[in-house]
C-alpha cells in the first residue's frame, strides 16, 4: 500500500534489460555513446522535430534549471504558478543556476491563468532600470495539484509570452501521464502550441533515473552542454543514461506506463468516492489530493501505509476530515488498491 511518490516505484523490467544489455563492452563518454545517438532520433521522431537539440540528464531538478538558465538573465524573472514544481520543489535551485534571477509567483490553488500571467508581465516596465525585467514562462504539467492544462488552456499561456516575445519552459516530469489523459501528440503538447524546451521526465513513469531536456530551438544547444559541465550533470559514463532512455522510448513504454499509472489512480479515485472522500480537485493523471477521516488516516497508518498526510497531523479528532496525497505509479496492483480501500 504504497502511494507516497512514483519516484519510489521499481524501474520496469524493459528498462533494466535494456541497461545490461548496453553493458558489454566499452563505449566513449559524456554523451559520445552510440545509444544517445539512439535516443536522439527517436526523440526526435516522437515530437516530430527533426531539429531538436536532445540531452540527458539524471534528475528532474537538473533538466528544469539548466534548461531555465539557458533563456534567465539574472537580472530577470520567470513568470510561474505559486504552486509550480520549480517554486515548491527545487530548493532555489532555478534562482542559483540562473545567477540570481527570481520566481514571480502567480497567485493559483492549481493552474495558472492567461489573465493573471498578462498582469504579472505587464507589470514588469522593460524600460526601467530599478525593475527586474522579464523573463520566460514555466508551465508544470501535470500540474503539482494532479491537473492537467488542456491544450486549449496550454494554448492560451504560451499566446501571452508570445504576445511579450518571452521563451516558454514546460516541466514535465509527469509529461507522459498528461499526454495520456489528453490522448494527443508530443508536438501537439509542446512546440506547436509555442514551448521551447520541454523537461521530458522518465525517472517518475519507470526509469532508474533520467531526464531529457529537449530544445525545439537548437540555438541554445551549445550554451546548455557548456551549462550542464559546469553545473557538475554531465555524467561520464552517459550510456547508462541513454540505455534508461532508449528502453523507455523502445515501443512507446513511456506512453504504456502512465496509462497504467493513469488507470490506477482512476480505480483508486472512483473506491475513494464510493466511500464518500471528499476530492480537493478532480483527478486528472496519476495524482490524487482527497480528505477523508482521521480515524481512517490511522488505521491505514497502523497497516502500514505510506502516502502523504497534506493540511493536519495524524493526530486530533478521530472524525475531522484531513487530506492526503496519493500517488500512483505503473506498478501497483489492484489488490493492493483493493487492500487499501478496505481499510474504510
Amino acid at each position: 500500500m504504497f502511494f507516497a511518490s512514483d519516484n519510489a516505484g521499481p524501474v520496469h523490467p524493459q528498462i533494466m534489460n535494456r541497461i545490461v544489455a548496453d553493458n558489454a563492452g566499452f563505449a566513449l563518454p559524456y554523451g559520445k555513446d552510440p545509444v544517445m545517438d539512439e535516443v536522439r532520433a527517436s526523440i526526435r521522431k516522437t515530437f516530430e522535430a527533426p531539429d531538436a537539440a536532445v540531452y540527458l540528464v539524471a534528475t528532474g531538478t537538473a533538466a528544469n534549471v539548466l534548461a531555465l538558465g539557458c533563456y534567465t538573465q539574472p537580472w530577470q524573472v520567470i513568470f510561474a504558478s505559486e504552486i509550480s514544481h520549480i517554486e515548491e520543489d527545487e530548493c532555489n535551485a532555478p534562482e542559483f543556476y540562473s545567477g540570481g534571477a527570481k520566481i514571480k509567483l502567480i497567485p493559483t490553488k492549481d493552474k495558472m491563468t492567461p489573465q493573471a500571467l498578462r498582469d504579472a508581465v505587464a507589470r514588469r516596465d522593460p524600460e526601467d532600470v530599478h525593475m527586474a525585467q522579464r523573463g520566460p514562462v514555466s508551465i508544470t504539467q501535470v500540474t503539482e495539484r494532479g491537473s492537467v492544462h488542456s491544450l486549449d488552456e496550454l494554448r492560451a499561456l504560451t499566446a501571452v509570452a508570445q504576445e511579450f516575445e518571452l521563451p516558454v519552459h514546460m516541466d514535465g516530469a509527469r509529461f507522459a501521464n498528461a499526454l495520456v489523459a489528453l490522448g494527443c501528440s508530443a508536438a501537439e503538447m509542446t512546440w506547436k502550441l509555442g514551448v521551447d524546451v520541454l523537461s521530458f521526465g522518465g525517472t517518475k513513469n519507470g526509469c532508474m533515473g533520467v531526464e531529457a531536456v529537449i530544445f525545439f530551438d537548437p540555438s541554445k544547444a551549445w550554451e546548455f552542454e557548456l551549462r550542464r559541465k559546469r553545473g557538475a550533470h554531465l555524467f561520464s559514463k552517459h550510456r547508462y543514461l541513454s540505455a534508461q532512455m532508449a528502453g523507455y522510448l523502445q515501443d512507446d513504454l513511456w506512453k504504456t506506463t502512465a496509462k497504467l499509472a493513469n488507470e490506477n489512480a482512476a480505480y483508486l479515485a472512483a473506491g475513494l468516492k464510493a466511500r464518500g472522500a471528499h476530492f480537493m480537485t478532480e483527478p486528472q493523471a496519476n495524482m490524487i489530493f482527497v480528505s477523508f477521516p482521521r480515524a481512517v488516516h490511522q488505521r491505514l497508518h497502523d497497516a502500514g501505509a505510506q502516502y502523504a498526510l497534506w493540511d493536519a497531523p495524524l493526530e486530533g479528532p478521530q472524525d475531522e476530515d484531513i487530506a492526503a496525497r496519493l500517488v500512483c505509479d505503473w506498478s501497483i496492483s489492484r489488490t493492493q488498491i483493493d487492500a487499501f480501500l478496505g481499510y474504510f
